[in-house]
């Protein structure tokens, strides 16, 4: 989970930040002042920062050139009042991701923080791909051997230097992004930016603006010019995830780029020329709804110049077992846990369950397995797949919990009910003792606290 610090010398800002972040699903940690703030980031490593600039002591410029120092690559967004927008902007210039006027609205917050985190998550991803290309690694060992994979790795050979826009197809969790990012590696444009856009997560209102950017005063709370994914893509690609979430206004404006390669920002008088290759992804066939009159007809066939269909992993079971053993190779090295493998039983299992999340669901079953075993990775070890023994996995099929959610929704609700249970055969060995349940688990004492309170956990119940 991402976690976010907030530093602010106000109690009440510090809470309502928190209050904020926390109903979107992030772990806050907080600080009163630059000092303090400084050891939160040593020790907690947050994924990013909200900074206030006027603060006692330490103020806010300096606290942010400390933290730069201890990392150099930890999105900061300042938060400033509007008399202060000169100093905001030179707190750009030494290296803060953004900044945030008060007043402000809670979305212009929360939309701020998670477009730094997909930021930070899409270099870092970008990197591990390059350093597993540089390595001489491949599509095959990043998604599997089956005779599928073999098929999609070919299509992305045929067209990866062409310049025709990819539209890639499959459910949730198949690994869209992965190989959007692949697509970008391979083209000649991989020296250029790889933007990536989930075109579900930003509000309706602001979405046009976070594609085609907007000019100052285009609308209120435009303070200032800024950029869209479009003009930050310049030269590179644009990876606009979940398109189907566009609405039909958007879509139109979006058509319109496509076919005349120009760019108005919101509030604009002239167009500008804009060289971006686009990479489009569904997670349900765009040709059905487009059927329904839920997507344009004209943009659908302007995206469907070369379609990539991604399918689901129970469609190709000869890649679970690889996919396993590199998930808990990976998560054994990253929690430092001496797991050697996965028993017949637990793999038989595996072999078994539908995967209604595909691929990240897979990631998150064995992560949390990895840290419940204690060496071997065995069926008790597998609790979210509803599976005590090999003949249970057999018998699971979708029940009422799963009703109404999507593909997403149902993985990471399995993601969590799996961190539940870990925490709690943690609390049961430890005999409700949280410190120690927190070594166990290998995280801090404040982070487990709170993911107890979020699911009801009470450490007395174990004692």
């Amino acid at each position: 989970m991402p976690k976010v610090l907030v530093v602010d010398d106000e109690p009440d800002m510090r809470w309502f930040l928190s209050g904020i972040l926390e109903a979107e699903g992030l772990e806050v940690v907080t600080a009163e002042d630059g000092a303090i703030a400084l050891e939160r980031v040593r020790q907690d490593a947050p994924s990013a920062i909200l900074l206030d600039l006027k603060m006692p002591n330490l103020g806010g410029m300096e606290t942010l050139a400390e933290i730069k120092k201890i990392d150099p690559h930890v999105p900061i967004i300042i938060l400033t009042a509007c008399g202060e927008i000169f100093t905001a902007v030179s707190a750009m210039r030494l290296g803060a991701y953004d900044y945030i006027t008060k007043p402000f609205q809670n979305d212009d917050v929360i939309l701020t923080i998670r477009r730094a985190l997909e930021q930070q998550a899409l270099l870092a991803e970008v990197e591990s791909l390059r350093n597993q290309l540089a390595k001489g690694g491949s599509l095959r060992e990043l998604m599997g051997p089956s005779q599928h994979v073999q098929q999609i790795i070919q299509q992305v050979n045929l067209v990866a230097r062409s310049p025709l826009t990819i539209l890639l197809q499959g459910e949730t969790g198949t690994g869209k992004e992965l190989l959007a990012r692949a697509i970008h590696q391979q083209s000649a444009r991989h020296q250029q930016p790889f933007i990536a856009v989930d075109c579900g997560a930003i509000p309706e209102t602001l979405i046009e603006s976070e594609l085609f950017g907007h000019e100052k005063g285009a609308f209120t709370g435009a303070d200032r010019k800024k950029e869209g994914h479009f003009q930050l893509a310049e030269g590179g690609s644009l990876f606009l995830d979940e398109i189907i979430n566009l609405p039909l206004s958007t879509q139109s404006k979006l058509l319109r780029v496509l076919q005349e390669r120009q760019v108005q920002l919101l509030g604009g008088k002239r167009a500008r020329p804009v060289d971006v290759r686009i990479i489009a992804a569904s997670n349900v066939p765009l040709e059905k709804e487009m059927r329904a009159g839920r997507f344009r007809q004209d943009l659908y066939y302007r995206l469907n110049e070369f379609t990539i269909s991604l399918p689901p992993l129970r469609e190709r079971p000869e890649d679970i077992p690889y996919l396993a053993k590199r998930f808990f190779e990976e998560a054994s090295m990253e929690f430092k846990r001496p797991v050697r493998g996965i028993s017949d039983e637990a793999a038989q299992i595996l072999l078994q369950y539908p995967w209604p999340g595909n691929v990240r669901e897979l990631r998150n079953v064995i992560r949390q397995a990895v840290l419940m075993s204690p060496g071997l990775i065995r069926p008790e070890h597998l609790p979210t797949l509803g599976a005590k023994d090999p003949g249970a996995a057999s018998a699971i099929e979708p029940g009422p919990v799963s009703a109404g959610l999507s593909l997403k929704e149902a993985s990471d609700k399995a993601a969590a009910e799996a961190e539940r249970q870990v925490i709690h055969q943690a609390l049961q060995a430890t005999r409700g003792n949280k410190s120690e349940a927190a070594r166990l688990l290998r995280t801090d004492y404040k982070t487990l606290h709170i993911k107890m309170k979020r699911y009801g956990i009470s450490a007395p119940e174990f004692r």
